[in-house]
């Protein structure tokens, strides 16, 4: 166990958490929202500190990041545990673990291994991913700085749902700001993660681009009857240009039966599709469709020019037409963080 940063202590052992937005008030003996923020007679504790549940070498297209150090590879790290309840989540059985012998019994991984496994794997960076890194906190903040003064690049695969002083607090150790957006009302994201106040989402996103200085990527998996509506769908992508830029990348996603939503169909392409074109009639350049192995959405083209960039067949990318973050043809400024060839050896 470790104790927890952020957190208030209030009378009669009470303890207040403010690690995310849900600011849960937590009495002796109880959890958070996560599962795995603990009251202990009067002091909040993090029972999942250097506990791991998957540990892995991705690319970095996996998370998926298309436009921050194209063709590296990842050092992932996942642990136990979410702020968010979602019907059809993948990962539930690490988000909920209805059992807390195998959070107990899992891999130990202090920060300073994980660094040194990344070095010796010959890794480019690190990600915080498979379960919401947010209900992580301490470990990612400490395993983030040593990455960092080690040059790693340093990656969130995040829901949003941080509080802005948990964002400011690891904001100058991250690089990458990987989002979901599940919708954009508020009966979306109570029907599928459980959650009030989801557009705190948005101005935490907005806040990690412009306060931070962090790469943001945007993924909205489009599930039908619930967020595949052109409203919906256009008021994601009108947000993304107005207060991210038109040059961010938008991943929409095919939805696939899982858990509590094994009726609800797969994401017909003819959907994405129209996302896609939605995406690009307010003006986003970069519309990336997710889960359709093949597609042509795949290849990343000037939107000046139309030179490609970088062509990628599943997760391997190739760069061909790239100067530095300039398009080698037409010399646009496109904002894509490449790798340094020195870097991660």
């Amino acid at each position: 166990m470790h104790e927890a940063l952020l957190y208030q202590k209030m009378p009669h052992n009470i303890t207040r958490c403010h690690t995310c937005q849900w600011s849960c008030r937590i009495n002796p003996n109880h959890l958070g929202v996560c599962q795995v923020y603990q009251n202990i007679s009067g002091s909040l504790f993090s029972l999942n500190y250097g506990r791991t549940s998957s540990v892995a070498v991705d690319p970095i297209e996996k998370k998926p990041l298309y436009h921050f150090y194209p063709g590296s590879q990842v050092f992932s790290l996942g642990s136990w545990g979410c702020n968010f309840h979602c019907s059809g989540c993948q990962n539930w059985e690490i988000a909920c673990p209805d059992t807390y012998e195998r959070l107990f019994n899992s891999r130990t991984l202090l920060p300073e291994q994980a660094v040194n496994m990344a070095k010796e794997y010959h890794c480019q960076g690190i990600a915080f991913t498979y379960n919401e890194p947010t209900v992580w906190f301490e470990y990612t903040l400490d395993c983030a700085r040593l990455a960092k003064n080690s040059g790693l690049y340093t990656v969130y695969v995040t829901n949003g749902y941080m509080s802005t002083q948990a964002l400011d607090t690891i904001g100058p150790y991250l690089d990458a700001f990987r989002v979901d957006i599940k919708g954009f009302k508020a009966g979306t994201y109570q029907k599928l993660s459980k959650i009030q106040h989801w557009e705190k989402i948005l101005t935490t996103t907005e806040r990690a681009k412009a306060q931070w200085g962090m790469h943001v990527e945007v993924v909205t998996n489009i599930i039908p009857a619930y967020n595949d509506d052109s409203e919906q769908l256009t008021g994601i992508a009108r947000w993304i240009k107005t207060r991210l830029g038109e040059l961010t990348p938008w991943h929409v996603t095919r939805f696939y039966p899982c858990r509590d939503m094994q009726n609800t169909p797969s994401t017909p392409l003819e959907t994405l599709e129209k996302a896609v074109e939605i995406g690009k009639g307010e003006g986003l350049k970069y519309i990336y469709l997710g889960n359709v192995p093949g597609h042509k959405s795949e290849t990343t083209c000037c939107p000046e020019c139309g030179q490609a960039l970088i062509r990628r067949k599943g997760y391997n990318s190739e760069i061909c037409g790239l100067d530095n973050d300039r398009c080698r043809r037409c010399q646009s400024k496109l904002y894509i963080r490449l790798s340094s060839p020195a870097e991660g050896e």
